[in-house]
């Protein structure tokens, strides 16, 4: 492993991190490659380029108001020169109701071009229940 890459890799994701919690558009989506290829939890089966990929964020950043929690947990990094991937928790939900924030998953796939890391491959997901087909958000790490 490459630790140079990932800790480029970790910064790249705490600043996306901060990026998401003050709802700011062009930071979360600065590091996506143009054809980043997402699969979300929410919405959409898939989410092909940046511009649509953006249009979703656009969408679920309308739904949050006040304050919210987005916090990682258990990341992992595995990087070389120019390929990485990154998995973690993260607990999101709003911050003046606590009762209603619960994990999701995520894993992140990251191409070095030109001597910039970019996503190029997202996927966000939630564990169900199969006989009620209900997300399960009240799990814990």
């Amino acid at each position: 492993m490459n630790t140079s890459a990932e800790t480029e890799i970790r910064q790249l994701i705490d600043l996306w991190m901060q990026a998401v919690r003050d709802r700011d558009i062009p930071r979360i989506t600065a590091p996506y490659a143009d054809d980043i290829v997402a699969f979300d939890a929410i919405a959409s089966l898939q989410f092909k380029g940046r511009a649509a990929y953006q249009a979703h964020w656009e969408m679920c950043m309308g739904m949050c108001t006040g304050p919210m929690v987005f916090e990682r947990s258990q990341l992992t990094v595995y990087a070389e020169a120019e390929l990485a991937l990154a998995h973690w928790l993260n607990r999101c939900g709003p911050e003046d109701d606590q009762s209603q924030c619960g994990y999701i998953r995520a894993t992140v796939a990251y191409r070095k071009a030109g001597g910039q890391w970019q996503v190029i491959h997202e996927h966000w997901s939630a564990p169900f229940d199969m006989q009620t087909q209900k997300a399960l958000f009240d799990l814990k790490p």
